[in-house]
């Protein structure tokens, strides 16, 4: 895609002595620019919200937490039924149970 941008004469000037030396368009610099600039401003963005739940302590042990969301969606049929059961026993019901039991036969 093409597009206008109004940049200083300093700056043009500058582009263009880079880009003579790398043997490269003005294009070209611009669009590796571009490039490296997403990828700073992303990884920015995963240094400011990594470790954003460290304090929250209404959800406990986050590995725990973890675990027991993804053992909430355990259905009598997954090969892991017995073992997520028996670490999470209030998360079924004895019709789990014997819906497990019609998948056993």
């Amino acid at each position: 895609m093409r597009f206008l941008a109004d940049i200083p004469d300093e700056d043009v000037k500058w582009l263009d002595d880079l880009a003579r030396k790398q043997g490269k368009s003005r294009a070209a610099i611009l669009r590796e620019a571009v490039s490296t600039y997403r990828a700073e401003t992303a990884a920015e963005g995963i240094e400011k919200y990594f470790g954003m739940w460290k304090d929250r302590a209404d959800i406990g042990d986050a590995v725990e937490w973890q675990r027991r969301l993804r053992a909430e969606s355990t259905r009598p049929w997954d090969p892991d039924y017995d073992a997520v059961r028996a670490e999470f026993p209030d998360l079924f019901s004895e019709e789990d149970d014997r819906e497990r039991e019609r998948y056993r036969k």
